[in-house]
């Protein structure tokens, strides 16, 4: 197990390149970078990110420091080439170039972006004038903690809902349970997110429930005790809408693993030999059945954590590393973007590789230095 956990970690390095070096050179193809975007607000033509997030055009500067940029052009070119230069004096120009580090060719740059991820320095913000490190920091809490208590409920609901959908396979229960599992898995969970907040964050009928951030204001001061109950009440929407969305597919993979498991011939022999059903069901359908669930469990966490909390983010304004990266991106904020899907990447990466091993901590039986 130590070789081939060294060589999936040895394995992490040129995937990790690989990732970076596609959408560095996607970047580079992508139209409206930051200096054409600085442009546009010196000429008096909006602030596309301004508009979402109530930030007047004089609030965004470029980086105080050169050369701290990473990324591609974003399809600028040569200095010349600018849409947005047309009718300014050519030394702005050239200054702002020099500000976002975008007087150095692609490969200058790169080399920099790369260099500097191996020491985990993942640069300045463009737009916001901080370091990347410290932007994720300060985000990260908030997604692990979404995707944490979304992960752990969605595996309360789904393990005994599959369990009892595969003891009772055919049945009403059965048949009824498995449209509203339907359901929740053809509906996208940002709709339920819609949903939710017209329903009971004061949209049309209700207003139960916040709808912005983790937190009420001048909650620093309260209690520890208050402090928790603030933040479940804040947190229980965007929980809900991820475990609405997720907790189908598990329920499923739940309840075909004992079907499989139920219909072995151990099954029957501890069936002839008077085992009880629970015995049977609990005492040896459920390590046997349970391997590929648990297993997956860091995986399920990270795509939670990837896939589903950018949007919910967003509708229910937490600032986490979702709602950062979707401005990043609208900002053309390299240094943020790369440094996120450096994060996100290099986490997803090693959850594959505890993962394999929470393989063999479930079932010792399963050996991966034994494959060929």
């Amino acid at each position: 197990m130590t070789a081939y956990l060294l060589r999936r970690l040895l394995l992490v390095v040129p995937t990790l390149l690989g990732i970076i070096l596609i959408n560095f050179a996607v970047i580079q193809f992508a139209p409206g970078g930051p200096v054409e975007q600085m442009l546009a607000e010196l000429r008096g033509e909006g602030d596309t990110m301004g508009r979402l997030t109530g930030e007047g055009p004089g609030e965004v500067r470029p980086p105080q420091q050169p050369g701290l940029s990473a990324g591609g052009g974003g399809g600028e070119g040569p200095r010349g080439a600018y849409r947005g230069a047309r009718g300014l004096d050519p030394a702005i120009v050239a200054e702002i170039e020099r500000a976002f580090g975008f007087d150095k060719p692609w490969h200058a740059r790169l080399a920099e972006m790369l260099r500097g991820y191996l020491t985990f320095d993942l640069g300045r913000s463009l737009f916001r004038d901080r370091p990347v490190w410290d932007l994720v920091v300060e985000k990260l809490p908030v997604s692990i903690s979404l995707g944490l208590w979304s992960t752990l409920i969605i595996y309360l609901i789904s393990i005994p809902l599959g369990i009892r959908k595969a003891v009772r396979d055919g049945s009403r229960f059965d048949l009824w349970t498995s449209a509203v599992v339907l359901v929740g898995y053809a509906i996208p969970g940002f709709l339920f997110a819609v949903l939710l907040v017209v329903l009971f964050a004061g949209g049309s009928f209700l207003q139960w429930f916040p709808l912005r951030g983790l937190a009420s204001s001048g909650a620093e001061a309260w209690p520890f005790w208050q402090r928790a109950l603030d933040y479940a009440w804040h947190i229980t929407l965007p929980t809900l809408t991820l475990v609405i969305g997720g907790f189908a597919g598990l329920t499923m993979l739940t309840k075909n693993s004992f079907l499989e498991e139920i219909n072995k011939q151990y099954v029957l022999t501890a069936r002839a030999k008077g085992a009880t059903e629970r015995r049977v069901l609990y005492g040896h359908v459920f390590r046997n059945a349970m391997l590929i669930i648990i297993a997956g469990f860091p995986a399920a966490f990270i795509g939670i954590l990837f896939t589903g909390a950018l949007l919910v983010e967003i509708i229910f304004s937490l600032d986490g590393l979702g709602l950062l990266g979707f401005e990043a991106a609208i900002r053309r904020d390299y240094p943020v973007m790369f440094g996120t899907l450096y994060i996100f990447t290099l986490l997803g990466l090693l959850m594959q590789i505890v993962s394999d091993f929470t393989y063999t901590l479930v079932d010792p039986r399963i050996d991966f230095e034994a494959r060929r």
